[in-house]
């Protein structure tokens, strides 16, 4: 594989690691975990603390819309849409609490292209984040 397979999105959050965004492989792009961050001030969505660094407002809605949103400008840096993709695993940090409402979101987002999915439940992840993304899309002919 190629540096040239690498992709950076520069209108996306950056990776909290030593990784890219997304990488090429043939048709096939595999985009790295992709969480709700916001791109241009790196906040989380929905999440506010206190100056003691208590949560004093959490709203999941608004991490998964986010969360939609950050895959979608990866996609395109990538050069792919959101109808290329295949395979959606989603973690959630608090599967009883969120898993219904990150469903009823996600039917709004794939009303036609609905890619294989797998949810998980995990006990946290990197950053104060609820939920996060790992996609595989099959790029588009000459992509």
């Amino acid at each position: 594989m190629s540096s040239s397979d690498r992709i950076d999105a520069s209108n996306a959050p950056k990776p909290v690691g030593a990784y890219p965004h997304a990488r090429r492989a043939g048709n096939l792009l595999f985009l790295s975990g992709i969480g709700p961050r916001d791109p241009e001030t790196d906040g989380i969505p929905g999440l506010e603390r206190s100056a003691t660094g208590n949560f004093t407002a959490f709203d999941f809605e608004a991490q998964c819309h986010s969360v939609f949103r950050n895959v979608r400008l990866v996609l395109e840096a990538s050069g792919a849409t959101w109808e290329d993709l295949v395979d959606v695993t989603v973690f959630l940090t608090d599967m009883q609490r969120d898993f219904h409402t990150y469903n009823r979101i996600y039917a709004e987002y794939f009303q036609t292209n609905q890619p294989c999915r797998t949810t998980v439940g995990i006990n946290s992840l990197p950053t104060p984040i609820a939920i996060e993304l790992k996609c595989i899309a099959v790029l588009p002919e000459g992509g």
